[in-house]
């Protein structure tokens, strides 16, 4: 009897195992991509951060415009007519028709009763739906944040990038005098000196409103070069960290030109913290927004919420902040996901 080859019988039970592994694999689900996991955690925290956001500023505006002294009906009503047209008896006739003498708890269970069917309610001045009014003023803010971005990028990321090449240099100590001067300049302060500037002596831009040529310029310069006061300063910091950093230091010693090394290994390491510090930068947006819409009488959000709470609109009030708060939430939430992107560290971290 011939006996067993030791490596037949090896490969043989070699086959076996491959095969019953392949079996218990074919029976196991598959597993979860680990790049939707990594964003279906981010939204997740993201929604129940919006949750509470939602209850505390829907909430804590409709408590602010109660407790405000003066006569709410009044003010209302003064909305809808006019300040030289309003009397006494149509402030009482709002002060019925809204039930504004009843309790606070009730107007306030109400709205959230309005809100979980994703209902606004009506404006208590012009009586249109809050939500129309809301999407039709959201693009114009959006279009304005959005250009105020695109500047402070123009602006910070070359400026940055250079002062933190060589660092200490000239153009460091130039760009942290400049940064200091814009920083120092409030919205308002930096607006009327545009306006004065390129409205008032050249003539070259309207002073306000909009629909007409170029009225977008000032309101965008506003904004954006007060993001880039900062943006530029840490765009710095982070390419004075890449210059410093041992890889970038092989780079160099492997012959590769300032140009390349940028391209392959400054520029992507630079970008996390400045694309993280956009979450810094969106409080500042939406901060100088109501400000500048303001200012130049710009068709925004912020400019109706100013318009509302002087005429005490509650739901046009909440509404507005309910929309601005839940903004900054979905945009600081793009912004964790570009992270993620960018930085493969900041993935398997979140991952664990």
């Amino acid at each position: 009897m011939t006996p067993p080859n030791p490596q037949a019988t090896r490969l043989a039970a070699a086959s076996v195992g491959e095969s019953v592994s392949a079996s218990r694999d074919a029976q196991r689900p598959p597993r979860a991509n680990p790049a939707a996991r990594l964003i279906a955690r981010v939204l997740l925290q993201r929604g129940l951060q919006a949750a509470v956001v939602a209850a505390l500023v829907g909430s804590l505006s409709f408590l602010m415009m109660r407790l405000l002294p003066g006569d709410m009906a009044f003010r209302i009503a003064a909305g809808r007519y006019g300040y030289d047209m309003v009397t006494a008896q149509a402030a009482d006739a709002v002060r019925a028709e809204l039930a504004l003498d009843g309790p606070w708890l009730d107007g306030l269970l109400a709205w959230w009763s309005r809100l979980l069917h994703l209902d606004l309610g009506t404006s208590t001045v012009t009586g249109a739906p809050v939500a129309a009014e809301i999407a039709h003023q959201l693009g114009h803010t959006l279009w304005l944040a959005l250009a105020a971005l695109a500047v402070s990028t123009l602006i910070a990321l070359p400026l940055g990038f250079a002062a933190g090449r060589h660092a200490g240099g000239h153009t460091d100590r130039a760009t942290l005098a400049l940064s200091v001067l814009l920083r120092a300049l409030p919205p308002f302060v930096l607006g009327i000196l545009l306006v004065l500037a390129f409205a008032v002596e050249l003539d070259w831009l309207p002073a306000g409103g909009h629909g007409e040529h170029g009225s977008w310029v000032a309101p965008a310069l506003t904004l954006g070069l007060g993001l880039a006061a900062t943006a530029m300063r840490v765009a710095r910091d982070a390419m004075a960290g890449v210059v410093a950093a041992p890889y970038w230091l092989f780079a160099r010693t492997k012959g590769l030109s300032d140009r390349v090394a940028m391209a392959r290994h400054g520029v992507r390491n630079a970008a996390v913290p400045v694309v993280a510090y956009l979450g810094v930068q969106l409080v500042y947006l939406l901060e100088g927004v109501v400000v500048v819409e303001t200012l130049f009488a710009w068709p925004g959000i912020g400019h109706a919420l100013v318009h509302a709470i002087f005429g005490r609109d509650v739901p046009m009030i909440q509404g507005t902040a309910l929309t601005m708060g839940l903004l900054f939430v979905a945009l600081n939430a793009a912004v964790d996901l570009a992270c993620m992107a960018i930085d493969p560290r900041l993935r398997a971290r979140v991952g664990r």
